[in-house]
């Protein structure tokens, strides 16, 4: 354990980070995988619904800085690109 009172604050708010980090991370898995999932079985609608939503908390993460703004970029067009190969 750090001895100074400012490390030892960090410390304290790097785990908080972390936990809301990995709970942000753990959504983007889940919305994705389901996305893909929904494309995957030809659910044309659903699918669609769930990119808007996949969308929407990829770009917050980024916005929050829970990842980078090019890796959002990159699943929401890979995403994008899986359901709109169902949809023609």
């Amino acid at each position: 354990m750090p001895q100074i009172k400012s490390s030892i604050r960090s410390v304290k708010t790097d785990a908080e980070r972390r936990l809301r980090n990995s709970a942000v991370k753990s959504t983007i898995k889940t919305i994705v995988r389901k996305t893909a999932e929904t494309a995957a079985a030809g659910q044309t609608e659903e699918a669609k619904q769930s990119l808007i939503q996949a969308t929407s908390i990829i770009d917050k993460a980024a916005s929050k800085g829970v990842i980078h703004k090019n890796t959002a970029a990159r699943r929401k067009s890979r995403l994008a690109a899986k359901v709109n190969a169902i949809a023609e």
